[in-house]
């Protein structure tokens, strides 16, 4: 079945671009052939060089006949008579045309309101990897074919894995073009995966505008501001999905690394929640600062040598360990500091660095009263992802991408899985099952060498 996915991908690939030439549109056009008549004598109706083919003038000709030869003037001169201004007609004036007001339209906003987004199921989603579960009855020598196992047949050489998957939301980022600074000016949304609505309110980024990525939201980005990113579908424009997965890995990490590392300078670590508006209580900051939307676009580790060895000592262990990486995070200097300034008559509350509502709105850059401090981060591991090497992004879910997860999705009541029976665990065990497999074949290969010779020397 991926195989099949895989072809049909690539033929609706070639058959874009060869739509995207529009050769269609000189299909109609010829060459003139008629090289013998430039040979010819002027006297025998040769014709001139730049005189234009028979041919190409025969769609015109239709035209050419429609308009109407001008009248050819009279010898004589022809004399205009005017009329006088007494017998000229005069028309009444017309009466104005009253039009009808249209009724307007109630409710126009709620049938907008359940228009599907375009943004719904724009992510390639990974179908879970279906493993044949673990028998004892197999054996290592001559048990399963490889591919029978579940795995692919051809892992180690047309597959690439991502590794590890942190746990959290899966969603678009999407930037658009906006008037203003890149960096400074609102011009990014996070979209869900499945209904395409937006997740929070636009924010800015320093992505360039025009830039679609499929992301992972970290599951506390409001404390260290992370999120993940999976996948490059769309870069300033330029799609990026049309590409094999390799490149688009390489070309994500080195957009990424890039960026620059600043903060935007109207960034408020003490953002309104709704239930301290519906309280009231909006002069009361949380006590702790939180992020009010990602400012760290972080790329997902990627490998592309998916060897056996490598699987079994890099990639799997990798996928079910914890990441820990250092990011700046916001830390109130002094937690009772709480200053009032009175500057030209306005009460300014510099606890969270925007003025009390009774004054007006504006926001600073970083309050006096907030540090960024280097912390260690510590990401929480939850599969292990596999995309087929030659494909193309496409959305919604396809067989060109299988997901491994560390723990399976059991329904509520039922028993705890065994560790060996968990997905991320059995494909561990098949991956050293072919492992010890290949190693047996190498150690009775020579073996088998020595036995032919000893025949053919006997005999």
């Amino acid at each position: 079945m991926r195989m099949q996915a895989l072809e049909e991908q690539k033929r609706r690939r070639a058959q874009q671009i060869e739509s995207n030439r529009q050769f269609d549109l000189f299909a109609h056009l010829s060459i003139n052939d008629d090289s013998d008549s430039d040979d010819l004598p002027e006297e025998d109706g040769g014709s001139d060089p730049h005189t234009p083919a028979s041919a190409a003038l025969g769609p015109y000709v239709s035209m050419l006949n429609e308009v109407e030869a001008p009248a050819a003037p009279s010898s004589e001169m022809a004399v205009e008579y005017v009329l006088p201004v007494s017998e000229v007609p005069i028309q009444a004036p017309a009466s104005p045309i009253t039009r009808k007001k249209k009724p307007k339209k109630k409710n126009k906003k709620k049938g907008n309101y359940n228009k599907p987004s375009k943004w719904a199921d724009q992510c390639m989603y990974a179908e879970l990897l279906e493993m044949a579960t673990d028998d004892p009855a197999w054996s290592t020598d001559d048990g399963l074919n490889e591919g029978a196992d579940g795995l692919p047949k051809d892992l180690e050489s047309g597959w690439v894995a991502i590794a590890p998957v942190p746990v959290g939301k899966r969603c678009l980022v999407v930037t658009h073009q906006t008037a203003g600074v890149t960096g400074t000016a609102a011009n990014t949304t996070i979209r869900s995966r499945l209904l395409g609505k937006s997740l929070i309110p636009r924010f800015p980024s320093p992505l360039p505008p025009l830039t679609v990525l499929d992301c992972i939201l970290d599951a506390n980005w409001r404390d260290n501001g992370i999120i993940h990113v999976l996948d490059v579908v769309r870069w300033k424009g330029q799609d990026i999905g049309d590409c094999e997965a390799p490149f688009r890995f390489w070309w994500r990490d080195t957009r990424l690394g890039e960026l620059p590392q600043a903060l935007p300078p109207t960034i408020n670590f003490f953002p309104k929640t709704p239930k301290s508006e519906a309280s009231g209580d909006s002069d009361q900051p949380p006590r702790n600062p939180q992020f009010p939307y990602p400012t760290y676009f972080l790329p997902i580790p990627y490998h592309t040598n998916t060897s056996l060895d490598s699987l079994d000592a890099v990639i799997v262990p990798s996928a079910r360990s914890q990441r820990s990486i250092t990011v700046e995070i916001p830390v109130p200097k002094d937690p009772s500091l709480s200053t009032a300034i009175d500057l030209g008559g306005l009460n300014m509350d510099f606890r969270a660095g925007v003025p009390s509502p009774a004054t007006f709105t504006f926001t600073s850059m970083i309050a006096p009263s907030i540090k960024m401090t280097p912390a260690p981060i510590t990401i929480q591991p939850d599969g292990l992802l596999l995309y087929t090497a030659e494909a193309s992004y496409e959305p919604g879910t396809s067989p060109l991408s299988s997901w491994v997860p560390i723990t399976g999705y059991d329904p509520p009541g039922a028993m705890e899985v065994q560790a060996h029976q968990r997905p991320l665990d059995l494909f561990h065990r098949l991956v050293q099952r072919r492992l010890q497999r290949r190693l047996l074949a190498c150690a009775r290969a020579p073996n088998d060498a020595d036995a032919s010779m000893d025949v053919e020397s006997g005999a």
